[in-house]
């Protein structure tokens, strides 16, 4: 048994989320509620990945061309920060939507890098969290996390957790969990309301051990947040193990709550998330994707539209095309026919392709517009699925889809 201090608790905090629908299981349907922002948000959605407060490739002023309010969710991490820009200079300009200009955004603060799953990370000790920062991999108090928050300001942040690999040790494994609660309480203690004023979502972790996984949500249950932050994923565990990982995290949290997690990223792994009863995603998938020159293509309507003739096509597994290829180079289609995004309503697949050859960074541009409009779209049809009742239906469809997809590619190959 982990042996924890007794909890500080907030200040009462307002209720965010209305649960509108549920389907067969734990998926759900809601509405999100933020103080200050003026159109309610619907769940299950995504939060857009941006490094320093903006999309990597998108430029502000496109923002708009993305389906709205869907696209108003931006997740950043602070530690992009560290040492970048003094945070006195961002409280003196008013916080991070004036920052960047984005006033009319939501933005969703999360300590995590990039390299989480290498060993090093495990480097973390009692006394804060060890993180690779702009100016090398620096450790991380919980005072200090706070002093980011309250200069930047943001809609929603998540307190500081201790994430380790799934194939750490049980005595480790405790360890990161007595460590997490401990800096939820740390932060929520130093918490100042006139000056951080976010929904404070409270951090989950406890590796790919279901028993770590529900003494961590029961512990961090107690606490007066807003809602939770759900940590560990995306770090080795397989895909068999973690739906009863998720579904212990979930099963121990109020329902009335919404559940943000980072790591998942693949559609799949969305719906994996979703099928446990979580609301809020974030992942670097629509990232990696644009930075490799593929475009997703998959049908969000659950019929066989554009992706039908593309399985035999060898630059595409039905789910995305490359376009870097060569057989796009004459290409006057766009990427997906009926997508009413910026850069298939204006541009061809053999323009993007002619980007790509001569390193244009138009090409990131336009395909990270599509990319991100696509993936928007995706959480839209699983919305419509769960208030329907047949997100099952749709889960299963999508993943048989996948499923034969792939091995049509693999014959192809």
């Amino acid at each position: 048994m982990i042996a924890l201090k007794p909890p500080r608790l907030a200040a009462p905090e307002k209720k965010m989320l209305s649960i509108k629908s549920w389907s067969k299981g734990r998926a759900r349907a809601g509405v999100l509620h933020l103080p200050g922002f003026p159109h309610p948000i619907e769940t299950p959605a995504l939060l857009i990945t941006t490094r320093k407060g903006l999309p990597y490739f998108t430029p502000p002023d496109h923002l708009h061309s993305l389906p709205s309010p869907d696209s108003t969710l931006l997740q950043f991490s602070p530690l992009h920060f560290w040492e970048v820009i003094s945070l006195s200079a961002i409280s003196n300009v008013g916080g991070l939507h004036k920052l960047v200009s984005l006033q009319d955004h939501i933005f969703a603060a999360v300590p995590r890098d990039d390299v989480a799953s290498v060993p090093e990370y495990q480097s973390t000790n009692k006394i804060g969290a060890s993180f690779e920062t702009p100016c090398g991999r620096c450790l991380l108090k919980p005072t200090e996390y706070m002093e980011m928050i309250s200069a930047m300001k943001p809609n929603i942040w998540a307190t500081l957790a201790d994430e380790v690999p799934a194939w750490v040790s049980e005595k480790r494994n405790k360890a990161s969990i007595e460590r997490t609660i401990r800096w939820l309480d740390d932060c929520v203690g130093t918490r100042s309301a006139d000056t951080t004023g976010g929904a404070v979502f409270g951090s989950v972790v406890g590796g790919s051990r279901i028993e770590g996984r529900q003494l961590c949500a029961q512990e961090v249950a107690k606490r007066s947040v807003s809602g939770y932050w759900i940590g560990g994923f995306g770090l080795g565990e397989t895909v068999e193990e973690r739906s009863a990982l998720l579904n212990a995290v979930t099963d121990n949290l109020p329902k009335e709550k919404p559940r943000h997690i980072s790591g998942l990223g693949l559609p799949e792994e969305v719906l994996q998330g979703v099928a446990a009863g979580v609301d809020l995603f974030d992942s670097m998938y629509i990232y990696h994707l644009t930075l490799g020159g593929f475009a997703l293509i998959f049908p969000l309507d659950g019929t066989r539209h554009d992706a039908d003739h593309l399985i035999s096509d060898c630059n595409s597994d039905g789910t995305k095309i490359n376009l870097k290829a060569i057989s796009y180079r004459k290409d006057k289609s766009p990427i997906v026919a009926c997508c009413k995004c910026f850069t298939c309503q204006h541009h061809t697949k053999g323009y993007i392709n002619h980007l790509f050859n001569v390193h244009e960074m138009l090409a990131q541009t336009l395909l990270e517009i599509h990319n991100t409009h696509h993936f928007l779209g995706f959480f839209r049809s699983i919305r419509e699925a769960i208030n329907a009742g047949k997100f099952e239906e749709f889960r299963q469809n999508f993943v048989e889809r996948r499923r034969d997809n792939l091995m049509a590619t693999a014959l192809c190959a």
